[in-house]
């Protein structure tokens, strides 16, 4: 269980990591005189898609509170 939990804190950063990688690119691309909003629409929602999957494994690493 402790493996899993390890791996799941690993997943979990390296997601953050290119969840503000690709931030840093969405800025920059901004920037531009004219930018590629395609490219950017792609880049906003592989952004969303890291962090709904970020929140979905630290909710994994929750444990259930019984009621």
């Amino acid at each position: 269980m402790n493996h899993e939990i390890e791996a799941i804190k690993y997943k979990i950063i390296t997601m953050q990591v290119e969840h503000h990688d690709l931030d840093a690119v969405i800025i920059k691309l901004s920037e531009r005189p004219y930018p590629d909003q395609l490219q950017l629409k792609r880049l906003k929602k592989r952004k969303l898609q890291l962090k709904d999957m970020i929140t979905k494994l630290e909710e994994q690493l929750v444990p259930d509170i019984l009621a």
